[in-house]
């Protein structure tokens, strides 16, 4: 059986029931998905007629979807800035701590000498202290969102975990071409 229509005005976090926090119980998000998946999938609804069969393929895309969204730390974050009212602005706002950027011209200078050295335990190196530094804002993001419902606050610290980001797909790439 599906949810009923007024089921899709619910957000993600109340289709998983969940709290609407940054620091969420991901094995229950996964347990939630796969109740949720096994009762929405549209194998169940072939037999049923054709307006049936699309609500369920509806339901099943906005599972997936919320699921998607809230397993990845940066996407839950920017959902529950935006159901808050807040916009990251991370394409428009990228005015930094000048510490903060100079930090990325460090990084991004350590990454292309690791690349010109061939150097993979320096690329080692810097994606375990990338992976510490993202951790410590991901901590800092909770506190902020969770405990102080800081949300503007939070943005920014969106905004910095976005370049991390960068910076780990740029890591990625230095792997990928010291293979070849």
């Amino acid at each position: 059986m599906l949810p009923t229509g007024n089921d899709f005005k619910q957000n993600f976090f109340q289709l998983f029931k969940l709290s609407a926090r940054f620091q969420i119980d991901t094995a229950l998000l996964e347990q939630s998905f796969l109740a949720l998946q096994a009762q929405v999938h549209p194998d169940k609804f072939a037999h049923l007629p054709e307006a049936e069969r699309r609500v369920s393929m509806q339901w099943a895309t906005r599972v997936n979807e919320a699921y998607q969204t809230l397993r990845k730390p940066l996407d839950r974050a920017r959902y529950l800035l935006a159901l808050h009212g807040v916009e990251t602005q991370e394409e428009t706002n990228t005015a930094m701590p000048l510490d903060f950027l100079m930090q990325q011209l460090e990084w991004r200078e350590a990454i292309e000498e690791a690349l010109q050295a061939k150097d993979e335990g320096a690329l080692d190196e810097l994606q375990s202290r990338l992976r510490k530094d993202v951790h410590a804002l991901q901590q800092q993001l909770a506190q902020t969102i969770d405990t102080g419902h800081d949300y503007l606050a939070a943005a920014g610290i969106v905004r910095k975990l976005k370049f991390f980001e960068k910076l780990a797909e740029q890591i990625a790439s230095a792997y990928d071409e010291l293979e070849t």
